[in-house]
């Protein structure tokens, strides 16, 4: 949308006019340094998951006072070996690395943030088995606790990631503006 008077040029076919700000009072669209880039990606991975990772501790350590043994079997085995604090604590900071890196994959794709969102979906989903097909020698409380931790990793890495990479959308980066020597902002 161009307001009566506007110097600058029509926006690009396929532009976001939301993103692009064409609608405000002061109409100026963000510069093509705020796209994000992998490191930025990574960066958001990193800190989501050091967040789940703490907060699953906490947790942990909730559960730990209501008793909860978290005793699990290990693949392949039957017998069952508890879950060490640095495990719950590791385990979605190198989700949250590991899902950045594969969302940085997604960079620039047309519909990104949609892909990155169900494609951490799924993997929760998939992860889920875990805890809760667990064998029968586990108790309840255990995969309880320990399926909210997989929630609670996906509720804090998924959408934050999902939304720095769906800052690089085509259709969002269209009407933004390159900075260059003569422009006066």
């Amino acid at each position: 949308m161009a307001f009566p008077g506007d110097p600058r040029p029509p926006m690009p076919p396929g532009a976001d006019p939301i993103a692009a700000n064409a609608d405000s009072v002061t109409p100026i669209a963000p510069p093509r340094s705020a796209i994000p880039t992998t490191k930025a990606v990574l960066t958001a991975g990193w800190v989501t998951g050091l967040t789940a990772g703490i907060v699953c501790l906490l947790m942990r350590l909730i559960a730990g006072l209501f008793g909860v043994e978290f005793l699990v079997a290990r693949p392949g085995s039957e017998e069952l070996s508890p879950v060490p604090w640095a495990l719950v604590l590791l385990t979605p900071v190198v989700v949250g690395v590991g899902g950045a890196l594969v969302a940085a994959i997604f960079l620039g794709v047309r519909g990104c943030q949609r892909w990155v969102f169900w494609l951490g979906t799924a993997a929760v989903v998939v992860s889920l088995a875990s805890p809760l097909l667990q064998p029968p020698g586990v108790t309840w409380p255990t995969r309880i606790w320990l399926a909210l931790m997989h929630l609670v990793t996906w509720f804090l890495i998924v959408p934050q990631v999902a939304r720095v990479v769906g800052d690089s959308d085509p259709r969002v980066t269209a009407g933004y503006r390159d900075v260059g020597s003569d422009d006066p902002l």
